[in-house]
């Protein structure tokens, strides 16, 4: 009972609570130019450095690009041009899937017993 309405509660097909926020959440990432999955910290999440270094380097040279943009475009008080905010697309995932993999990696090798691959220990 509790999953399927917490299921419904996200779902921004079915509520329309979650529609708002989400049309919020695009219109204030595309007056930056900035994708959703631009805004994973690399620094707060080990899953997510690795899955940033598994991506092909145009991938990741794009979402610098985008990153600083953005960050030009704060500092200026100022944002992107209507006309190229129209043409943004900020929910389509770029990171996802490579994020899902070192996840599910990650969960396997804890499974098996062994240290993540970028565990550190001081000697």
């Amino acid at each position: 009972m509790f999953s399927r309405l917490s299921a419904w509660f996200v779902n921004p097909r079915r509520n329309p609570l979650a529609r708002l926020h989400r049309d919020a959440v695009a219109a204030r990432l595309r007056k930056y130019g900035l994708r959703y999955d631009d805004l994973y910290d690399p620094y707060h999440d080990l899953d997510i450095r690795e899955a940033l270094a598994r991506l092909p380097r145009e991938v990741v040279d794009a979402r610098n690009a985008r990153l600083k943009r953005a960050m030009d475009l704060s500092m200026k008080h100022q944002y992107l041009p209507e006309d190229v905010q129209v043409l943004q697309t900020p929910f389509r995932s770029y990171l996802s899937d490579m994020l899902a993999l070192v996840k599910k990696e990650s969960a396997e090798r804890e499974a098996l017993g062994a240290l993540p691959l970028y565990q550190r220990t001081i000697p």
